[in-house]
């Protein structure tokens, strides 16, 4: 006889963490700003975000929207945003989470392939779905946030449905391998894909979050990704949601950041890089200081040593910023602190060495395997390379997924099976090495290798060479074909805060610069662009694909 399944449903954090800290801030968000410009904020607390969402769950059941059915959720960020996501997870409903700004093809191509049965978006949202045709075969309950015109269904005003604090909505008993979400990434290095989240992986990763940078509950955090802005009630944290447009890090006002760590003594926050490059040229020119901040999380690109550097002046001695290592598919999987890459490992990615993402955390197995573009069908221990040679990144652990929504081709190219352990490996995409000590380097995307008659360059070490420069604010080396041959390019983009020179004699400093490196040699194409195209989400991935076609034009 079967052992009865344990039930595993991430929802169930919060009716956890309103018993033990009712009253405390779950979620505080800007509500507006008065005559003098100063801003209003609207919160819930534990208890009240666990009653609004056990109100919107036991609504969603009785119009239809119930356990098992996908369910696009495009709503900005608010307190209802926050208020549905636990409702479907209590539910044990899957919501489907777009990025918007991944463009109109992309939403209707990964709206299609995720079949869902339900809609809760935006009035804006809603007329985009009507007007493209999202998923139209498919939609059978609409929800609308706010004012419903001619689209039909109903609004979230009108689904909620009272409950009894002494009689709280019971969370749906999933298990660990019930599916629990489908996150598309980014689509930066392609069409994006939807991950299939089960339970058992976002419980994962919140123990390993908790584990790994020693979060407790009771503390402050300040989010400026909404999907990460999630994980804050999950941890027992209040998360004080900043007044910016999260689609545009690279564009925030560092005043309102530096406002909303003020103001409520934030002690986690999470920025990609470059927020965080934003944010300290500001405060570091106006001399502010963060002293509640205990630690800073950074990721979506490698963050480079003057960011790390420039923010550390604003924090405490023994503050620390993170850069966790992952992707949509696999999060976390390394991390290291600044106080280690600022005292020993940016000198060897200066060099060409690559950028050191630190030691795999715990429960996460990493393995460095020959580089290939075909599928593998079975894991083999001759396919892991040994230390110090550049091979593909690729994981294996509690918090992986197991494959992409409806896509079983990209399923097969991106999973290693193991059947002699049990399991998977996970290919990242992302080419590095192991060092004896073992760490992880990080060398760049394994689709952006740059490959000459005479060798293979990868983009992040021969890049990190020419970083060096004063005046460059970034580098993205791409191949261009010119008479069958793929000849190596790199296109630099200068910082207008320290540029004193002409593009000719930066150029002039820059072919000396890689000249002097075995590494760098080879490269002897130099192109300046204006502004890189990056990624919508972290404005920091570099659209390289994008820069290779604009170089074979120059």
């Amino acid at each position: 006889m079967s052992e009865p399944r344990e039930p595993v449903n991430i929802a169930s954090h919060l009716p956890d963490m309103a018993r033990r800290q009712p009253d405390r801030q779950a979620v505080v968000f800007p509500h507006g700003r008065d005559a003098a410009g100063r801003v209003s904020y609207t919160h819930f607390t534990f208890r009240q975000l666990d009653r609004e969402s056990d109100a919107i769950a036991a609504g969603l059941i009785d119009y239809g929207i119930t356990r098992g059915m996908r369910t696009v959720l495009m709503v900005p960020p608010s307190l209802d945003f926050f208020a549905l996501t636990f409702a479907l997870f209590k539910v044990g409903a899957v919501p489907v989470m777009v990025d918007p700004g991944m463009g109109l093809r992309n939403l209707g191509q990964c709206l299609k392939e995720a079949e869902p049965g339900a809609f809760i978006g935006s009035p804006k949202a809603q007329v985009a779905r009507c007007l493209l045709g999202w998923a139209r075969g498919t939609l059978t309950r609409l929800v609308t946030v706010g004012p419903r015109v001619f689209w039909g269904g109903t609004t979230l005003a009108s689904i909620r449905r009272p409950v009894r604090p002494d009689a709280p909505f019971q969370v749906a008993p999933t298990g660990k391998d019930d599916v629990a979400a489908i996150l598309f990434t980014s689509g930066s290095t392609g069409v994006p894909k939807g991950a299939v989240y089960t339970h058992g992986i976002f419980e994962s990763q919140v123990q390993k979050l908790k584990a790994v940078y020693g979060i407790q509950p009771g503390e402050i955090d300040l989010p400026t990704f909404p999907l990460f802005a999630l994980f804050a009630p999950a941890l027992g944290m209040t998360a004080i949601i900043p007044d910016m447009d999260a689609t545009r890090p690279a564009s925030v006002d560092p005043v309102m950041i530096a406002e909303c760590i003020a103001n409520f003594g934030v002690t986690n926050m999470f920025g990609s890089p470059a927020l965080l490059n934003r944010v300290s040229r500001y405060g570091v020119a106006h001399g502010l200081k963060f002293p509640s901040l205990r630690r800073v999380i950074s990721a979506g690109a490698p963050v480079s040593a003057a960011i790390l550097e420039r923010f550390s002046r604003m924090l405490e001695p023994g503050t620390q910023i993170f850069t966790p290592y992952g992707a949509t598919e696999a999060l976390p999987v390394a991390s290291i602190g600044s106080h280690e890459i600022l005292k020993e490992t940016v000198a060897h990615t200066r060099e060409g060495g690559g950028v050191c993402i630190g030691k795999p955390v715990e429960g996460i197995e990493v393995k460095v395997v020959r580089i290939t573009d075909d599928a593998i069908t079975a894991w083999s221990d001759d396919l892991a390379l040994p230390a110090g040679e550049i091979g593909e990144i690729a994981v294996k652990g509690a918090n992986v997924t197991r494959e992409y929504y409806n896509r079983p081709a990209l399923t097969k190219l991106g999973k290693i099976p193991d059947p002699a352990h049990g399991g998977f490996y996970h290919r990242m995409g992302d080419v590095g090495y192991a060092d004896g000590d073992g760490r992880i380097w990080f060398c760049g995307r394994k689709s952006h290798r740059v490959i000459t008659p005479t060798r293979t360059l990868f983009t992040i070490p021969c890049e990190a060479v020419f970083n060096t420069h004063p005046e460059v604010f970034r580098t993205a080396l791409v191949g261009v074909r010119r008479d069958g041959i793929t000849e190596p390019v790199l296109c630099v983009e200068l910082d207008p805060e320290t540029r004193r020179q002409t593009e000719d004699q930066i150029r002039g400093e820059l072919l000396a610069l890689g000249a002097s490196r075995e590494l760098t040699r080879g490269i002897k194409r130099i192109l300046f662009h204006p502004a890189f195209p990056v990624d919508i989400r972290h404005n920091a991935k570099i659209f390289r694909e994008k820069l290779a076609v604009w170089a074979a034009r120059q």
